[in-house]
């Protein structure tokens, strides 16, 4: 297969020289599968990448912080049959490349045979390469930085007299090359870019101070919320969150504000992935072809979204990419597999190496207000905390802020709890998924709310 390193169809070329770089990083990536040959693996794979980007950081007016980044790596593997071995450096000089491929040689000729090691089918290669809408470079100084980051803070201390202290704001761009090749003839580049400005406050003083903030990403600049706009959202989070109380422990609905909704899509996409599954170490083993969610839920894998953050034609692997259900009408569907895991199962790849690509969840109910209507009574979860997961038994409790639901409204803010529950009963309580999509990820997930959970407090 002889696949060019990258469309430009879409893409007037500019100034940059992105296409150049990929086209050099494809070169060492050819060079060294023709040294793995030579030196006698039967099978091999090649990652090249190159990464720069600038980030500022400031607080309470002044700069504290500008860096000024770049990066780029190699990734040997090679097979002698079904041993493997790999190795990596950054040095792209040619006694560097040679020993690499040396190293990764001398550590698979000292391993054991892995029955499910190997290259994912070479029939499985995606035959056409595209972009997504995905490059978008931003000419940005640090100067230029630095002032976007200072008019970002100013207007969040600027926006509420209870604002008395910040934790800053920041900058960042960056803008990532990569190719991945291998011994079945694939060769793919892929290009992105993303860019971001944040903002954390703290309103109050003393014992009763409350810090938040907000933040804004995308791929290209001009998709940005002003900076500006961001300040003034993180001062009204943080004033927002004054006064705190606690609640009684019992059992309530629970809102999952879209920014944190995603977490529990998260959870699910770690039990039904192949490196927990083989090992039999999750709470939804065994579950393709069962109802894990009501039977209005749908959750859609669309790895070729336009300007979509984890948009692409092929995994890690050189897998060609499709667009599929993971859930219909709440029924598991599949799991999320690469070759190695799909083999140790007795499974196909779903194209899924290195993680899932775009997911839309499909929404049932209106937008975040009528979400909160149909509520009428319980918590608003806005920030989550801690680690306290069991993937193994998909028990389920953490620490939680956010605000008290009465008759349908917001009435005060809400610290100091737990919310505790079991992932698999959660998934299955689902109520409601919102239209209110945070467009800050790849998981496109309105908030989610879930019927019924312990909410430990007094």
């Amino acid at each position: 297969m002889n696949n060019a390193p990258l469309s430009t169809t879409d893409h007037a070329l500019s100034s940059d020289d992105s296409v150049a770089r990929l086209e050099v990083l494809g070169g060492i990536a050819r060079q060294l599968l023709d040294r793995c040959r030579a030196a006698g693996a039967t099978q091999a794979e090649v990652s090249a990448s190159q990464e720069h980007g600038l980030n500022v950081n400031v607080r309470m007016g002044s700069v504290e912080t500008v860096e000024s980044t770049r990066d780029r790596g190699i990734a040997v593997t090679v097979y002698f049959g079904q041993r493997k071995g790999s190795a990596s450096t950054a040095d792209l000089r040619e006694e560097s490349l040679s020993a690499t491929v040396e190293q990764a040689c001398a550590i698979a000729r000292h391993t054991e045979d892995d029955e499910a090691a190997g290259l994912a089918d070479a029939a499985l290669m995606a035959r056409e390469v595209r972009e997504f809408d995905g490059w978008h470079p931003w000419a940005l100084d640090a100067d230029q930085a630095i002032d976007i980051a200072l008019a970002c803070e100013q207007a969040g201390r600027d926006a509420d007299a209870r604002i008395e202290n910040s934790d800053g704001a920041s900058v960042g761009s960056s803008a990532s090359m990569s190719v991945y090749a291998n011994s079945h003839g694939f060769i793919g580049a892929e290009r992105s870019t993303q860019h971001t400005i944040g903002c954390a406050l703290i309103a109050g003083r003393g014992d009763a101070m409350q810090r938040d903030g907000w933040y804004t990403t995308a791929i290209a600049a001009d998709d940005l919320e002003a900076a500006a706009a961001v300040g003034r959202h993180a001062a009204e989070r943080a004033a927002s969150r004054l006064q705190p109380r606690s609640l009684p422990t019992g059992e309530v609905p629970v809102l999952f504000h879209s920014e944190v909704a995603r977490s529990l899509i998260g959870h699910f996409l770690g039990a039904i992935s192949g490196g927990a599954l083989y090992r039999r170490a999750s709470f939804l083993v065994d579950s393709v072809g069962t109802q894990v969610f009501p039977d209005w839920f749908d959750l859609q894998e669309r790895p070729f979204l336009m300007r979509g953050f984890r948009s692409s034609s092929f995994d890690s692997e050189g897998v060609a990419t499709r667009e599929s259900p993971l859930v219909s009408a709440g029924v598991l569907q599949r799991y999320v597999l690469g070759s190695y895991s799909a083999r140790k199962l007795g499974l196909q790849t779903t194209a899924n190496a290195g993680g899932v690509h775009n997911l839309d969840v499909k929404a049932n109910a209106g937008d975040f207000d009528s979400l909160v209507r149909g509520m009428g009574r319980g918590l608003l979860v806005t920030e989550l905390m801690g680690q306290g997961v069991n993937a193994v038994t998909g028990d389920y409790s953490r620490g939680a802020a956010g605000f008290w639901v009465e008759d349908g409204q917001i009435t005060f803010p809400v610290d100091g709890i737990t919310i505790a529950g079991n992932l698999k009963k959660m998934l299955g309580a689902i109520e409601a998924v919102g239209t209110d999509v945070d467009p800050r990820s790849h998981i496109r997930s309105g908030s989610i709310l879930v019927g019924k959970m312990t909410v430990a407090g007094e």
